[in-house]
């Protein structure tokens, strides 16, 4: 077995470390709910009789345990693309159950926002805490306790981590995830963005770049480029939860249909009563949140998750931060280019390798923990292989020795950059994540007079105005969790990406969030502390003037400025927006966390 690297071996360590005693706290409760909800026994008659009323025929089956009871928590609608395929799948599931001696029902369905519906409107502000109404949503519907093992239906953004936190309050049952696979390739990424920025320059109209964007979201599946859906199916393989190689499979093939039925024959096999029993607690280990760490920086993945993956760690007693993912992204280097970090999708990463050879490269080099506890039987190295249908069976393969495409895959020993471009930047301004994997090393480095904007739509109006036609950081403060529910603020991007495109030197810098969707422009993101006081103490970047000098260096790790703040008052923030819902997440944006610890005011308030 090849060495750990060391770097990954002490980021562990000291993640272990700092977590012992919320650890300890965490597994103390999974034994505790796993010996008084081992079985349904527990259930009175009346109970039990409710929870099986309309099971048809696997009311029997239920009634007297015969086999495993499987809870499906489904987030279908069909807006959402990516989710539509599932409309179907929970009567597929059980049908695959009973192959099997089990049963499975609906235990609930949790909303399922897509964020570029919302992008760039009120709806965004809502995006972030959706993820938190998810989880509520899951642990409602697990709490009935009929269940033996948990069948999670999610993929996007906020779906997956919503999933994983509600469900890791039920770590004493197995859990697999059961994606659906991305949409077929459309139009060139190439082409997109090219349309997008001339319809910021107002050389085409609205009906041409509508006629792009949907050849490029055409059809059922996924969004095609690597942003937090994709990334999120990556880091579900990596930390084990997924059948082998299920991430990027097209939906409505044999093959699709197949792992789905896999998932359901496994998710039974490893239960309670099993003699290879597999509870979600003990799949995600401090191991598994470094391997999903590891996958995160090796392919490039979407900043999202630099909050994500610390709320979903702590739903597990697990301490991670952002000095974690730095120290990593210097050890892992970057394997994968997948739009918008190069010019493929995920369909041709997928025909390239796909996360069968991202894992196999890691494992091999010493990257990724290969002694996990994971839902397929092999452990990590089922994930260094990928799935096949010969003469109808479902059979896993190795893959060749050889990338298939090296623009899109390239081996740990000649990587497209040594390290994984996901960088801490800190300084009198705060802390945040730079994606230096996204951006030209030549422009790493951005220091200029900044201008200071309290929304996207302001910064919009003085780049029409030619205001920012100069050397400039452009900074948007008043966007993080407890300001306004920290949105996505892509409509920066186009703007900026002309302005940079003309020749000048430009930078964002923020407290709200971009992703793995995000361009070309270097940017400072996630800023915590933000702006918005809290406990009286205001961010940094409340103090900040037009013309301040501000300076970004993904290199020296640096965000600071040279604006003294001595006798500054921190600039009034916007008042609260009411309206599209958002005023019913109120309590969620005042009791948030930092973007550092989760920005979750449902994990801050439970203590966790």
């Amino acid at each position: 077995m090849t060495d750990l690297s060391p770097a990954v071996a002490r980021v562990t360590e000291r993640i272990v470390a700092r977590s012992r005693a919320s650890r300890a706290r965490y597994l103390d409760l999974v034994t505790r709910e796993g010996e008084q909800f081992s079985d349904r026994g527990f259930l009175s008659c009346s109970n039990l009789a409710h929870g099986f009323a309309a099971a048809g025929e696997d009311k029997a089956s239920i009634m007297t345990q015969r086999g495993p009871n499987i809870g499906i928590v489904t987030a279908y609608n069909d807006m959402l693309s990516a989710h539509q395929p599932y409309g179907r799948y929970p009567e597929q599931m059980k049908l695959f159950a009973r192959e099997v001696g089990a049963t499975a029902q609906v235990a609930g369905g949790v909303p399922a926002m897509c964020d570029g519906v919302t992008q760039g409107f009120a709806g965004m502000e809502l995006s972030l805490f959706s993820r938190d109404a998810i989880a509520l949503g899951t642990a409602v519907a697990l709490s009935h306790a009929m269940f033996d093992g948990m069948a999670l239906l999610g993929i996007c953004d906020k779906i997956v981590p919503g999933l994983v936190i509600g469900a890791l309050r039920f770590g004493h049952l197995p859990a697999v995830f059961v994606p659906a696979g991305p949409m077929p390739s459309g139009i060139s990424n190439k082409e997109k963005q090219k349309t997008r920025q001339l319809y910021a320059e107002g050389k085409v109209g609205r009906p041409e770049l509508l006629a792009s964007e949907s050849g490029s979201y055409h059809s059922p599946g996924t969004c095609t480029f690597f942003g937090t859906a994709n990334s999120n199916q990556m880091m579900m393989e990596m930390m084990g939860l997924h059948v082998p190689g299920a991430a990027f499979i097209n939906p409505g093939t044999p093959l699709r249909q197949a792992l789905t039925r896999a998932a359901v024959h496994r998710l039974a096999a490893i239960d309670r009563k099993s003699n290879n029993f597999r509870p979600l607690a003990r799949v995600v280990d401090e191991k598994a949140i470094v391997n999903a760490c590891v996958g995160l920086l090796a392919t490039g993945g979407s900043t999202n998750h630099a909050i994500h993956l610390p709320a979903m760690a702590r739903a597990a007693g697990i301490l991670l931060d952002w000095e974690d993912l730095d120290e990593l992204s210097a050890a892992v280097p970057l394997i994968a280019r997948v739009y918008p970090n190069g010019s493929g999708d995920v369909n041709h990463f997928q025909a390239a390798g796909g996360m069968a050879y991202v894992i196999r490269e890691l494992l091999g080099a010493g990257l990724a923990h290969a002694d996990v506890l994971t839902i397929a039987e092999g452990g990590m190295a089922d994930y260094a292989r990928e799935p096949q249908l010969e003469d109808e069976a479902l059979v896993w393969r190795d893959i060749p020795a050889e990338s298939r495409d090296e623009t899109m895959l390239r081996p740990v020993a000649n990587p497209f950059l040594p390290d994984g471009g996901m960088r801490l930047v800190q300084g009198n301004l705060g802390r945040a994540t730079f994606k230096t994997s996204a951006v030209d090393a030549a422009r790493w480095t951005i220091e200029a007079p900044c201008r200071v904007f309290d929304t996207q739509e302001a910064v919009a109006h003085a780049f029409a105005a030619g205001e920012l036609d100069r050397d400039v950081v452009v900074v948007v403060r008043y966007q993080g969790p407890r300001a306004n529910g920290m949105p996505e603020l892509h409509k920066l991007t186009p703007p900026l990406g002309v302005l940079q495109d003309r020749g000048y030197k430009v930078a964002l810098v923020t407290d709200g969030r971009m992703s793995g969707a995000s361009g070309k422009v270097p940017a400072a993101i996630h800023v915590t502390p933000e702006a918005l006081a809290k406990d009286g103490v205001w961010g940094a970047l409340a103090y900040l003037r037009d013309g301040d000098m501000v300076r970004l260096c993904g290199h020296s790790g640096t965000l600071s400025t040279t604006a003294d703040f001595t006798d500054r008052e921190p600039a009034p923030p916007p008042p609260p927006e009411i309206g599209m819902g958002r005023e019913l997440f109120a309590m969620f944006r005042a009791g948030a966390s930092g973007a550092e610890q989760g920005a979750s005011a449902m994990l801050e308030f439970a203590g966790l």
